[in-house]
């Protein structure tokens, strides 16, 4: 019997509030303090007289997140998510801090180190809370608020930060962020309090005895620590090469195809079992999770710098990029996430045939003097991407059960962290072959291939096949 309109569980009642408003709270924290540190740390550089160290400062958050993801997956499956979102709220507090005090460019780059493992425990953690805390039906609308939560950060975060950098110093907009942690916990607590009280009461529940089973799961997920660890550091090595292509040109394209290679051997490793394959179920998830994300922040990377070398933008108007994909972005989650009638696989093919198409029309900036229709053409791939990416959360979650949704959260996420660092070297590679004199085909080529990548992303979602979890009697 179907639920009435006054008895369907709501995002915003008071059964829910305060943990949405903790969840949405750590979200845009997050959001603040990523757009931020873009802003103020050109100028921290600067003052330390550290020029060098502005590419390890940038890298350092992504070689960590990788190993945070893989414990932290592990870790929430384990114990639970709130352990794992206490740690990294902790470690984010501590990041901010020793960011906000440092006297040194190592200090800063410690702190940016801890900041990516704080990340990587939050996002796998928060997954796993809206799992278990979440009736099914409202986790699209929660996923569209995660995506809606980065607007404000992405078109007010940089000015925000410019003019508390200008007036009282960059020093504060990390001290800041710890001011804003202390509201959203409070809002937190009392929904964690009660899932911890659940997990203890569903843990000494009897169950049916598998240890052989268990203990087999614990040992290869433990296993993965060690390449998680091993993609993170090809992950640092391509970054850092990518910066020193002028500087140290002959270390640089050595440690380049070095680095892809052994990143591929890593994700092989730490992906599910058939995701190079696109095994039908999960694996077919994380496969377009990681195709989707590649094309688009690809494309998205590029697209600045191609309307300043080839339209002759100001770095300040080649920034309504950005805004865009932030605006469209949201706007796509928020159309998944409506009562729309259509099955989450319709909207996740759908979300993936718009983005193919709209970064195929992007394509115009490169060939064409017709920016107007480019930059619609980017938002209505950002729309596709907002439709895709929000699915693909909850295709996850679908396809996941109280003892697996932890790690098959991090396995999404860090689908999407590697193909994205590939994509980068390879693009930075094609860039830096014509650093001299970018034309219009470095960037058209650039964009096509994106647009490629979300077709692949698009085919592959024929190979998803999504199981309903019933709950356990």
């Amino acid at each position: 019997m179907s639920l009435s309109h006054a008895d369907r569980p709501r995002l915003f009642g008071r059964e829910h509030l305060a943990l949405v408003l903790g969840v949405v709270g750590l979200v845009t924290l997050g959001a603040f303090e990523n757009r931020a540190v873009g802003t103020a740390l050109p100028t921290m550089v600067r003052e330390f007289d550290a020029l060098g160290s502005f590419g390890l400062a940038n890298a350092a958050p992504n070689a960590s997140y990788l190993v945070s993801l893989a414990l932290a997956g592990l870790w929430a499956d384990r114990r639970g998510p709130v352990a794992a979102l206490r740690a990294g709220a902790i470690i984010f507090a501590a990041a901010q801090l020793l960011v906000g005090t440092a006297q040194s460019m190592p200090m800063v780059i410690g702190g940016r180190l801890l900041s990516g493992f704080a990340e990587g425990l939050l996002d796998v953690a928060l997954m796993v809370l809206v799992a278990r805390a979440l009736p099914a039906t409202l986790r699209p609308r929660m996923f569209s608020l995660f995506a809606a939560m980065w607007i404000l950060p992405s078109v007010v975060g940089p000015v925000l930060t410019g003019v508390v950098t200008e007036q009282v110093g960059w020093r504060w907009v990390f001290l800041g962020a710890l001011l804003l942690l202390v509201p959203s916990w409070l809002c937190l607590r009392p929904a964690l309090r009660m899932l911890a009280a659940r997990t203890d009461a569903s843990a000494s529940e009897p169950t049916d005895p598998t240890p052989e089973r268990d203990a087999n799961a614990l040992a290869a997920a433990r296993a993965l620590l060690p390449w998680a660890f091993t993609a993170s550091v090809a992950l640092f090595t391509l970054t850092w090469a990518g910066d020193q292509l002028e500087a140290h040109a002959t270390t640089a394209w050595i440690a380049i195809p070095v680095s892809l290679v052994v990143l591929g051997v890593a994700a092989v490793r730490v992906m599910p079992a058939g995701t190079f394959t696109a095994r039908r179920g999960f694996p077919a998830v994380v496969a377009v999770r990681g195709l989707g994300g590649a094309a688009f922040a690809g494309a998205g990377a590029y697209l600045p710098l191609l309307l300043t070398v080839l339209h002759d933008f100001s770095p300040s108007k080649a920034g309504v990029t950005l805004s865009i994909t932030g605006v469209s972005w949201a706007l796509g989650s928020w159309l998944q996430g409506r009562d729309h009638g259509f099955e989450r696989l319709t909207v996740l093919r759908a979300g993936l045939a718009l983005m193919t198409a709209g970064t195929a029309g992007t394509t115009l900036l490169a060939w064409t003097g017709d920016t107007w229709l480019g930059l619609i053409s980017w938002s209505v791939a950002g729309i596709g991407m907002g439709l895709n990416s929000s699915s693909v959360s909850v295709l996850t979650l679908d396809l996941s059960d109280a003892t697996n949704s932890g790690r098959n959260s991090s396995s999404a996420q860090m689908a999407g962290t590697m193909s994205i660092a590939a994509v980068f070297a390879l693009f930075g590679t094609l860039l830096a072959i014509n650093a001299d004199h970018p034309t219009g085909w470095v960037f058209g080529a650039i964009i096509t291939t994106s647009a490629g990548l979300a077709l692949a992303g698009l085919l592959t979602s024929a190979r998803i096949s999504p199981r309903p979890i019933s709950p356990k009697p």
